[in-house]
């Protein structure tokens, strides 16, 4: 079992973490059993995350990307947070299929479908407006953390996912923490899907951009590709997806997993750019 007081990384999707305390902590408050699927998996660590940073705390302002009927915004009104919840406008989302699988916000009453908080709860603390990320609105600001689960792959093509992962920085507070859940290439680190409804980034994409946010003086938390050593992580979900165990599964040509981005924006002084250009021994002081 993983450390307790180890704190998320940038990393891949692995079975070992279905082991660890925090994990089971926050299937309990989703309803659920720890099962090997890898959007189980993309919603904990976005909610650990933000969790081990102190963004999960009263009175702390949350933005998310994409939303369709996640739990992240009732789980987070919970505790007092104030989220935005956005989404692709409802009739380009209809017209690219996505109301098939519960992928489609349609608003307030979408974001409490599983009764993970009381309806008062949601409506004080949960306000929704659609978004389009490749266009995000300049007076979507000042916000102390925003996310997204496996959202940016659907822009298009991999120049705009990673456009993305730069603008949103737009929206936060200086020192604010983004955590970004996206589709990741196993197979190779040359041939990809590049262009189309989903794209898949490889590891020269993901340290592409990783370099360009940290030369900007951002900080993105240490990368860890490994691919993990239980058996569990060997298998691969082939199509027809039976989604029994759902952590590597075959997109088009391709093996693919989850991958996580913890990324921090800079501080207007420059106080933090330096400190956080590699992780360091720096103890975040959060419970």
């Amino acid at each position: 079992m993983m450390d307790k007081e180890e704190k998320r990384r940038s990393e891949l999707c692995k079975a070992v973490d279905l082991q660890a305390d925090w994990y089971k902590r926050w299937c309990k408050e989703l309803n659920e059993e720890p099962k090997f699927h890898r959007k189980q998996w993309e919603f904990i660590y976005v909610m650990q995350a933000l969790w081990e940073r102190g963004c999960i705390a009263k009175g702390k302002k949350g933005l998310v990307f994409a939303v369709g009927t996640e739990p992240g915004p009732s789980i987070f009104a919970n505790y007092g947070c104030d989220i935005l919840a956005t989404d692709i406008f409802p009739e380009k989302g209809i017209e690219k299929g996505w109301t098939m699988a519960n992928q489609l916000c349609f608003g307030i009453e979408s974001l409490n479908t599983r009764g993970l908080c009381e309806d008062k709860t949601l409506r004080e603390h949960v306000t929704y407006k659609p978004v389009d990320m490749s266009d995000i609105p300049t007076d979507l600001n000042g916000f102390d953390f925003n996310w997204s689960s496996c959202s940016f792959e659907h822009l298009g093509s991999l120049e705009k996912g990673l456009e993305f992962l730069k603008n949103q920085l737009n929206t936060l507070k200086p020192g604010g923490w983004a955590v970004h859940t996206t589709e990741y290439n196993i197979s190779s680190d040359d041939k990809t899907i590049e262009t189309g409804d989903t794209v898949v980034f490889r590891k020269r994409d993901i340290d592409k951009v990783v370099k360009e946010l940290r030369d900007a003086g951002h900080f993105v938390e240490e990368l860890d590709y490994s691919l993990g050593s239980l058996r569990e992580d060997f298998q691969v979900d082939f199509l027809p997806h039976k989604q029994d165990i759902h952590l590597k599964l075959q997109l088009g040509d391709y093996v693919v997993t989850s991958i996580g981005l913890i990324i921090r924006k800079k501080e207007k002084s420059g106080l933090f750019s330096g400190l956080f250009k590699k992780r360091s021994s720096f103890k975040y002081n959060f419970s």
